[in-house]
């Protein structure tokens, strides 16, 4: 374990301490608006170090203006990845259409962002680590509750009590898991599996994403820049998951190989270098739906509590919405209680308009049958000719509070 930043032991009795698990996007996030306030926060992170690298992920709309009102906007917009063109094929390679990705997305050009996920990341840290205490290299083993806080016990073996501790560890969060029971429960499995890798750029492919599918299958390369590598997607539909793969490299490398095994245009190759990669990850995608985000004095943010699916590609502007509204009701509300009351209901209409946009983006990406599929192409074709859309009104349907002062 590596303490970084200042000894929660020297803030203020009078001041509220709040463990934070998972130091990605909403973790960083609520710590800045948890520090404003006055909070002493403590943020736990099982990697070593913050994470580089990373798949490119949006932020739209609301989340827009989250990271406007937090200074960083300006350092966002510099790393904006300004993908120019999202170019369809066919079966056998051919072009199907070339569109601009906000045609797809239903974002607005021009405002919103596109940038590495961990330069996101990064930025977020940057911007709290004088201020708040990390653990890397550790994580909660356990958490037992009381009347006056929750005794945290960390896989190191330190133990240390806080006011509150917020899940902010992912999809497959642990948190949750500790409080709510088995993912299961909450997990909805949206018909897909993915596996994402990087592969050297020989195509020449520079700010674009070129997308193969064939009915349930697809594969795509994303030139971020003018990079050198490019990040391959090979997706494909399951309707149940494959749960003996999602424990185990060598079957997901199996299950993947034996989906692609005709496929054509540049799959070959791309499967030859999944088999190799060291930077595999392979998924379900799915959602996260549950009745309640918080449990006595731990809460769930991010994708722990309400993940939309890549589909959707709102999961980073979700959790940095979410970490504002959170941090804003504890803020607002001394007892915790009312504070996550007041935090549900101001952000579970946004979040189920959000994760209602799965099912436009899994049939417009991919499509599962020949004729869905002839749809897509020729909605596809006609965007060509046409206007961009207007941006979709999930993205800022959130209208955000001023943030509480200090009090």
């Amino acid at each position: 374990m590596t303490p970084i930043g200042p000894s929660a032991h020297v803030s203020g009795a009078a001041r509220r301490t709040v463990l934070i698990s998972g130091a990605s996007i909403a973790g960083p996030a609520l710590a800045y608006w948890l520090h404003r306030s006055g909070f002493a926060v403590t943020v736990v992170e099982k990697a070593g170090a913050p994470r580089g690298g990373g798949y490119p992920i949006d932020i739209r709309g609301s989340a827009t203006e989250v990271v406007r009102r937090m200074g960083i906007l300006p350092r966002l917009r510099e790393a904006h990845i300004d993908s120019r063109r999202c170019t369809f094929l066919d079966a056998d390679g051919r072009k199907v259409a070339s569109v601009s990705p906000s045609a797809v997305a239903g974002g607005v050009e021009g405002r919103d962002l596109e940038v590495r996920r961990g330069d996101l990341a990064a930025v977020l840290h940057a911007l709290v680590r004088d201020d708040v205490e990390f653990l890397f290299g550790d994580s909660v083993d356990t958490l037992d509750q009381s009347e006056q806080g929750v005794d945290v016990t960390f896989h190191g073996g330190r133990r240390r009590t806080f006011d509150l501790v917020v899940g902010a560890d992912g999809m497959h969060s642990d948190t949750r898991e500790s409080l709510f029971g088995p993912e299961e429960q909450f997990h909805r499995h949206l018909g897909h599996c993915f596996a994402i890798f990087t592969v050297p750029n020989t195509l020449g492919l520079s700010h674009e994403v070129v997308l193969w599918n064939t009915p349930g299958r697809a594969a795509a390369l994303y030139a971020v820049g003018d990079s050198d590598e490019l990040h391959a997607f090979l997706t494909f539909h399951r309707p149940e998951p494959p749960l003996y793969a999602l424990r185990n490299p060598g079957a997901q490398r199996d299950l993947v190989t034996t989906v692609f095994a005709d496929a054509g245009w540049e799959v070959p190759g791309m499967v030859d270098a999944m088999r190799d990669a060291d930077d595999l990850f392979f998924d379900t995608a799915g959602q996260i739906r549950m009745p309640h985000w918080s449990s006595g004095r731990v809460a769930l943010v991010g994708d722990a509590a309400y993940a939309p699916s890549f589909l959707t590609g709102q999961g980073s502007s979700l959790a940095l919405a979410g970490a504002y509204m959170l941090a804003n009701a504890l803020a607002t509300n001394r007892d915790h209680a009312s504070a996550f009351a007041a935090y549900e209901s101001g952000l579970r209409g946004f979040v189920g308009m959000n994760q209602a946009l799965v099912d436009n983006g899994g049939a417009t990406l991919f499509p599962t049958t020949a004729r869905a599929l002839e749809r897509r192409d020729t909605m596809l074709r006609g965007l060509v000719t046409m206007p961009s859309p207007p941006e979709r009104p999930a993205h800022s349907a959130l209208t955000l509070p001023e943030f509480a002062p200090v009090r």
